[in-house]
């Protein structure tokens, strides 16, 4: 996905340089008339608005992904005190919860309290799909049990920091590291958009 959409930004920017080059070596007097340069401008803000909109779906259908408890998914012979001390949760990414339907859920707690106590009446939602996925959308602390009981006091349940800045999210497991250079890509991605976008609609207008 990464290269296709890499391929038609290039091949964008390649027609923005042609056209540019083309207005340089066209006389003034024989330039598009007015009217003409408004559609001319009209079509370009709304290419602008597509590549801001591509940017962003790009940017948040390649958010890192952090499978929970990694190859052992959510479950409680994971440990999570060590699986959560070797990543770094940052602000966009996500939480997958795995699990084996009607045997498991995902419980999110108000408070430490709750978080340490099992308090499972606390909960501010619920899910049960057996393939759950969380934004982390603010930083802070999140706190999550399973919603079985017994299952919260045998040690399944976790506590999600969230960071922002720009370190590098470290993913579930090796097998994760592609989604990670993904998501690294897409931000590429993303800014590049944007900088082509505002490039393209500053020469339309000087010229």
């Amino acid at each position: 996905m990464i290269e296709t959409l890499w391929m038609f930004t290039g091949k964008f920017s390649a027609y923005i340089v042609v056209g540019i080059g083309l207005l340089k070596q066209t006389p003034k007097k024989k330039r598009v008339k007015t009217k003409e340069k408004e559609e001319v401008m009209a079509t370009m803000n709304t290419i602008f608005l597509v590549l801001m909109f591509v940017a962003f779906i790009t940017k948040e259908a390649l958010a890192t992904q952090h499978v929970v408890g990694g190859s052992q998914g959510w479950d409680e012979s994971t440990d999570y005190n060590s699986w959560t001390s070797g990543q770094t949760f940052k602000v966009g990414d996500q939480l997958v919860f795995k699990y084996t339907t009607g045997l498991h859920s995902v419980v999110e707690l108000a408070s430490e309290s709750a978080y340490k106590n099992c308090d499972l009446g606390t909960a501010l939602d619920s899910k049960s799909s057996g393939s759950d996925v969380v934004k982390l959308n603010k930083a802070g602390t999140r706190y999550f049990a399973c919603g079985t009981l017994g299952h919260c006091s045998q040690g399944m349940k976790v506590k999600i920091k969230t960071v922002t800045g720009s370190a590098p999210s470290s993913p579930a497991s090796s097998s994760s590291s592609p989604t990670t250079s993904d998501a690294s890509a897409s931000r590429s991605f993303a800014s590049f958009v944007m900088v082509v976008a505002f490039f393209a609609t500053f020469l339309l207008y000087v010229f």
